[in-house]
């Protein structure tokens, strides 16, 4: 089969490679339908992330239709459209049964490469380097799906493919994102970030009660899908240069002075920015002595108000300059996750089957597999507004 792999620091290709095969009875084999980029992948691919070998297939966000099914399989048949999230769980341990599924015990068959780094392994995720399971991932024609009764998700006649496929990975972070902030009547929530899971979490904000949602970017096209497609009132991040601070004076002045009930940090270990502080992180990146520029953060953590809440959706490393003290003296509540996808599914599901959750905008580029790289190439650098590059084997 033909899949996109990774042989190297920005080095894509997409080559034939074995097809899956099942290798556990609780295994079925997914002919993709459609899977899309995300932001987390540019981590790897930049080299901030280790553990990629060559001609490991990528890609973790996807949807297609059953086609082979192991024999202790029970609730799926071929046939069936279904979205799997991105984290693999066994459904059985003590983290699965707690609906913490990106901490599965069970999922991650190399254990050993995680826990120097983590004290304990995760759960495992497709084509997310080997210190995280070393799956195969879904960029390709067909994939092996394990634990297939927990993990596959019967996609509703009225949903389309292309809003089932952001069902598997942006929409459950943001919507995890979102019930993080124990969001009440009347609260307002920043969100740092309209990309796919920023979106998103804005989205699942007013879902969850939300009475305003104000999103941070730098990239015009975003800000104004935020402002069309969510309702968000949007804060222009290269209006505001000089810091933390000064993002905190813009949101204390939309919020009365009292900063943001709860913030979102939807941005991760790759934020643009500017000052001194953005420079010392690039310089310390680029000498392997941290692995984070923070910038979007440490602004969350400074706007946030006293006694509030602060979400962490971005993916992140080693973190220099950590404003501990202000988490401490604010009395904030920090609550961070890979996602737990199985938890939130059902529930999206039906948002998205009502027309309660609209995901379809995020599909801004559609490309065929073989032009793979050049939808991540525009991905990467957003070029001509791509907010995602689906791809369609």
């Amino acid at each position: 089969m033909r899949a996109l792999c990774w042989n190297g620091i920005n080095d894509l290709r997409v080559e034939t490679v074995n097809d899956p095969q099942i290798v556990n009875p609780h295994d079925v084999i997914l002919k993709v339908g459609l899977s899309t980029t995300c932001g987390s992948d540019l981590h790897f691919i930049d080299g901030y992330i280790p553990g990629m070998r060559e001609g490991d297939v990528i890609g973790h966000e996807f949807m297609g239709e059953i086609v082979e099914v192991g024999p202790e399989v029970k609730n799926f048949s071929v046939g069936q459209r279904v979205v799997v999230p991105s984290f693999i769980g066994c459904g059985q341990c003590h983290y699965c049964s707690s609906d913490q599924w990106s901490l599965c015990d069970n999922s991650h068959p190399k254990p050993e490469l995680s826990e120097p780094l983590l004290g304990y392994p995760t759960a495992g995720i497709y084509g997310y380097t080997h210190a995280f399971g070393g799956y195969a991932g879904s960029h390709a024609e067909y994939i092996r799906v394990p634990y297939a009764d927990s993990d596959c998700f019967l996609v509703p006649d009225g949903v389309s493919d292309v809003q089932a496929l952001f069902l598997s990975d942006a929409a459950p972070t943001g919507f995890m994102g979102a019930d993080f902030c124990d969001i009440k009547p009347g609260d307002t929530v920043a969100v740092w970030g309209c990309g796919g899971v920023g979106l998103m979490a804005q989205q699942s904000a007013f879902l969850l009660g939300a009475e305003r949602v104000i999103a941070i970017d730098r990239l015009p096209e975003r800000l104004e899908m935020a402002r069309t497609h969510v309702g968000s009132e949007t804060l222009d991040r290269t209006s505001i240069d000089g810091g933390p601070e000064a993002v905190t004076d813009a949101l204390r002045e939309l919020t009365g002075g009292r900063g943001p009930d709860a913030c979102i940090d939807a941005v991760g270990m790759e934020a643009g920015g500017d000052g001194i502080q953005q420079a010392y992180d690039k310089a310390k990146q680029l000498l392997h002595l941290e692995t984070d520029r923070a910038q979007a953060l440490r602004e969350s953590i400074h706007a946030v108000r006293k006694g509030g809440t602060l979400s962490v959706l971005g993916v992140y490393g080693l973190t220099d300059k950590f404003p501990m003290g202000l988490i401490m003296n604010k009395g904030l509540t920090l609550r961070s996750a890979q996602q737990h996808g199985q938890a939130y599914l059902p529930r999206l599901l039906e948002h998205a089957e009502r027309g309660e959750l609209d995901t379809s905008f995020l599909a801004t580029h559609e490309f065929p597999l073989e032009d793979a790289v050049k939808g991540y190439d525009m991905f990467k650098h957003k070029t001509d507004g791509c907010v995602r590059a689906v791809f369609r084997p």
